[in-house]
């Protein structure tokens, strides 16, 4: 069933407010804000990379804040092992079976904090969990619920101590983005509140994950445009296609950035998606999909140049909406 006009004005109230409880943590970013709730909202994953110092913590706690539900932060380190992210199952002598015990990865929203500085190994222990919310320890699976987000945080891979995302990881991941320094004025504000070091434990849920759960699926029942999808695959495509690549959109990344595109209309109080929620999107969603030849990397070739002259080469479908 089709979202109607009335719940799309609902949505757009109740994502405003999110967005608006989350900014009282996270100053000058109402953009940065918008595109993490809308990953949630698609039940996706985010990826935030930006140097250290810039907030990206701050984001992932103040959702958490934000969402009356349980949260997790892991750290991660060289040393961490998948274990200590999924659990593990121990033997109890009392009951005489084994029992499973939870990893932090069963919460809500989980924080992984840097990401980027454990070992692939340990990566990829989020591999199964953020693609079917579950983990399969010993033969058995764990459910996690819903929702589930991650927010992972890593430092530019510059940065010395860290490893690569492989691709596979990456890919899980509906988008990456990075906060950025403040403006000016956004800086004196953030200086002006020096005092309070941790400004997310003083927000108040707005929204509880039942609540969650029910705009995410309300977000899934925007209605798209088969010509819209014919242009989302058709982009995709030439990605692949471009000389400069060695691996571009898969399609999970083209379904994902249909899902981003739904909620992100309803955040904007539209029952159906335009072609340029598409244009708007597809730089966070797509971009860390990307895989350059190393030839065309070096003369130049980027993401971000690819993208822009596929989206100038296809032509957008004209944007009309749903039959009442």
């Amino acid at each position: 069933m089709t979202m109607t006009p009335e719940q799309a004005i609902w949505f757009a109230d109740s994502f405003s407010r999110l967005a608006d409880n989350v900014s009282k943590a996270v100053l000058g970013k109402t953009e940065v804000v918008r595109l993490a709730l809308t990953t949630m909202l698609a039940e996706g994953h985010l990826l935030l990379e930006d140097a250290p110092g810039t907030g990206k913590t701050s984001l992932a706690k103040a959702i958490a804040a934000t969402v009356q539900g349980t949260h997790n932060r892991i750290q991660f380190t060289p040393d961490l092992l998948p274990s200590d992210v999924t659990g593990i199952t121990i033997y109890d002598q009392k009951a005489g079976k084994f029992e499973f015990h939870r990893g932090p990865v069963f919460a809500s929203i989980v924080l992984a904090d840097e990401i980027n500085r454990a070992s692939p190994k340990t990566q990829s222990a989020l591999l199964e969990v953020m693609e079917e919310s579950r983990v399969t320890v010993d033969g058995v699976g764990h459910e996690v619920g819903r929702p589930f987000l991650v927010i992972a945080t890593q430092n530019p891979i510059e940065q010395a101590g860290t490893y690569k995302l492989p691709e596979a990881q990456l890919d899980r991941f509906m988008m990456k983005t990075s906060i950025g320094y403040p403006d000016l004025v956004a800086a004196e504000q953030i200086l002006a509140g020096v005092s309070d070091r941790n400004p997310s434990a003083s927000l108040s849920a707005v929204i509880t994950t039942t609540a969650v759960a029910d705009m995410a699926t309300l977000g899934a029942s925007v209605h798209v445009d088969n010509a819209i999808l014919r242009y989302v695959a058709q982009l995709a495509e030439d990605t692949r296609n471009a000389p400069e690549t060695r691996l571009g959109v898969s399609v999970r990344g083209s379904m994902s950035l249909i899902r981003a595109a739904k909620v992100w209309a309803a955040a904007q109080g539209r029952n159906f998606v335009l072609p340029d929620d598409i244009k708007q999107l597809a730089a966070p969603v797509w971009l860390h999909r990307f895989v350059l030849d190393a030839e065309a990397e070096f003369a130049g070739a980027t993401p971000e140049k690819i993208l822009a002259r596929v989206l100038a080469d296809v032509a957008a479908p004209q944007s009309r909406q749903p039959a009442a």
